[in-house]
């Protein structure tokens, strides 16, 4: 237990998912809780996929694990794009967020691959 830790995707997304979780805690984030809710959510579904992948037996598992996780990063995207078009993320906030996304979405088909050879 615990090998998703070396993972640099994993880290990555429990970063970006910690830095979710402070951005959203303070400004117009306080009274929408909705969308205050959903972007955690997918934030907290990102790296919890490729952890929860680290505990099951098989590689096709572990693939559809992958798979949510990218998903994830894909819905964390569009309700980042919708609360920056509604100011509630300032430009930087944004395009780090994107750029996290993006990258951690990259990097999940190679393990995707990786584990549909085996």
């Amino acid at each position: 237990m615990g090998d998703f830790q070396k993972l640099k995707v994993w880290k990555r997304a429990k970063d970006l998912a910690v830095s979710i979780y402070k951005a959203t805690g303070k400004g117009s984030f306080l009274k929408d809780y909705n969308l205050k809710d959903q972007i955690r959510r997918a934030a907290i579904s990102i790296p919890s996929n490729i952890a929860e992948r680290d505990e099951l037996g098989t590689n096709r598992q572990s693939i559809k694990f992958f798979r949510i996780a990218k998903g994830s990063a894909a819905e964390l995207f569009n309700q980042t794009i919708i609360a920056f078009e509604i100011g509630y993320f300032t430009q930087p906030q944004f395009e780090q967020v994107k750029e996290e996304c993006q990258a951690i979405s990259s990097m999940l088909p190679r393990l995707i691959h990786v584990r549909a050879k085996y």
